[in-house]
């Protein structure tokens, strides 16, 4: 808990002798990289499952349109898309592999945290477990996206900030605020992060840092990080606000908290209270910052309603101290057989539940075994087949149409499969008015013809004489507002057409 009194009262770090600089055990650290390496293989024997996540086909249509942001993100996932395509080539298994890496050093960094808290070996096995068998990072393990880069960041930065704290050594605020200007270049939820950092110090003995000038520093070289964004919306207009203004949530107090218990993995909860509980008590106020921090982020994020997994990257700040006690309780001789039965429950149900979360089984069977198919297995299919139907569409116009025809498409998802999945020449250009499409603009698209994707034939009336709908996609497997897909052609504008003038009545931020 926060001491009463000045800032000139004792820290922990005064009341404590300094702590034992921990050497390194080199068969725990072979356990953390075995574990990562599991997890490496094991996403990347999926990677070429399904078909591309939507998000992911936006993201690589950022890749095509390098800038310094974007609508709803920061400049790197569009940059690294960008890379990847012009070194290995942006196919599924290509992408997949910088997630995968991300999520393996995940595992790392969490069992590195739980040793610089005092944990030995068995610690260090359980926190990293623990990581492996997180259910939200096994699903953005397997998903080229900046979430599990931005899981990684918020992790190394807890690591750096809990070696700080064991040695007392404030010149690692800079490199805090290094990770943190990464993170800000990767997503911007790292600044609920950072608030809790600093509202953490202010109610703790550790707002003796204040008085010097490293955290300072390290705001700097966060706010270095935020630079290009803030620059990039500048120009634009600030799309980014008007983007978080309609990206309210309304994730009521008792369903975020549920919320937490499906993201981590039912089996690692107890040990993620005990972690919690052990910033809080005599062993961990050496480390209590990362407790204040855990909390606040947790209150902080309720009282916005936001998206319950904006809190799944401080997870392993309570799975490394959880393991620390975890080792402590079952050093006891009649405790002894807990350690490799807790350690296989929590794989045994990770294993059962990751076909709900990584294209592992089939479309069928994964239906057949849990009901019906999560967002994040649905959102990867039907794209080949709406690719191949507005082909069809298209190639079905008269020689004028098509001559002047181009593709609406109601969502950037739909924009994106079209765009990476058709070939060279089979489809004329693809706009939409969902998020960064909007900014890209018309292209060369006059208006004349319109093949919409995701819109009903009434969206047309008024603007064109000739509706029709063409053609219906179906996708028995793909979330619901892609399982019925209509495809509209319009033609014969019934007003003097200026689609640059028009444009606007299209744009949707969300």
């Amino acid at each position: 808990m926060g001491c009463k009194g000045s800032d000139a009262s004792p820290s922990a770090a005064t009341l404590l002798p300094r702590a034992q600089v921990p050497t390194l055990d080199r068969p725990a650290a072979g356990l953390l990289v075995t574990l990562a390496g599991v997890s490496f293989v094991a996403h990347m024997l999926v990677a070429g499952n399904y078909g591309y996540f939507r998000d992911e086909l936006y993201y690589l249509a950022d890749g095509r349109h390098l800038q310094l942001g974007y609508v709803d993100q920061p400049l790197l996932i569009g940059w690294l898309a960008a890379l990847v395509r012009v070194t290995v080539g942006d196919g599924l298994v290509a992408i997949h592999v910088i997630p995968a890496l991300a999520c393996g050093l995940l595992i790392v960094v969490t069992g590195l945290m739980a040793r610089e808290l005092g944990g030995g070996r068995v610690a260090q096995l359980v926190a990293g477990v623990a990581a492996l068998f997180t259910l939200d990072f096994m699903v953005t393990g397997s998903i080229f996206s900046m979430d599990v880069l931005d899981q990684l960041w918020w992790a190394l930065a807890s690591l750096i900030v809990v070696r700080l704290l064991r040695r007392d050594t404030p010149r690692l605020w800079l490199l805090v605020g290094l990770v943190a200007a990464i993170a800000l270049l990767t997503k911007l939820t790292v600044l609920f992060f950072g608030l809790a950092l600093a509202l953490g110090l202010l109610v703790t003995p550790e707002r003796r840092f204040l008085r010097t000038p490293w955290p300072w520093l390290a705001g700097g070289i966060a706010f270095l990080g935020l630079l290009p964004y803030l620059i990039w919306n500048a120009v634009n207009g600030w799309p980014t606000l008007e983007f978080w203004q309609h990206y309210g949530v309304g994730t009521s107090p008792l369903a975020f908290f549920g919320a937490q218990i499906g993201q981590m993995n039912p089996i690692v909860v107890p040990l993620a209270g005990a972690g919690l509980a052990f910033y809080f008590r005599k062993e961990g106020v050496r480390y209590r910052l990362l407790g204040w921090i855990f909390l606040l982020l947790y209150g902080l994020l309720t009282l916005l309603r936001t998206k319950p997994y904006f809190l799944a990257p401080a997870y392993p700040i309570v799975f490394a101290a959880g393991a620390v006690v975890f080792e402590r309780w079952v050093l006891r001789p009649r405790f002894a057989w807990i350690r490799p039965a807790y350690v296989a429950l929590l794989a045994l149900v990770g294993i059962l539940l990751a076909p709900d979360l990584m294209p592992i089984l089939p479309p069928a069977t994964a239906m057949h075994a849990y009901g019906s198919l999560t967002q994040v297995l649905g959102d990867r299919l039907g794209w080949d087949s709406l690719t191949n139907t507005v082909g069809q569409v298209y190639a079905g116009l008269p020689p004028a149409q098509r001559a002047q025809a181009c593709v609406l498409t109601s969502n950037y998802g739909e924009a994106g499969a079209l765009s990476q999945l058709a070939a060279p020449g089979r489809l004329p250009p693809i706009i939409s008015g969902h998020n960064n499409y909007y900014l890209w603009g018309p292209d060369t698209c006059t208006g004349q013809v319109v093949i919409g994707v995701g819109y009903s034939p009434a969206d047309f009336k008024g603007t064109y004489a000739d509706i029709a709908l063409a053609a219906t996609q179906r996708c028995q497997y793909c979330v619901s507002f892609e399982q019925d897909v209509p495809i509209v052609v319009a033609s014969n504008p019934t007003i003097t057409m200026n689609l640059a003038r028009l444009w606007p009545s299209v744009k949707h931020y969300d």
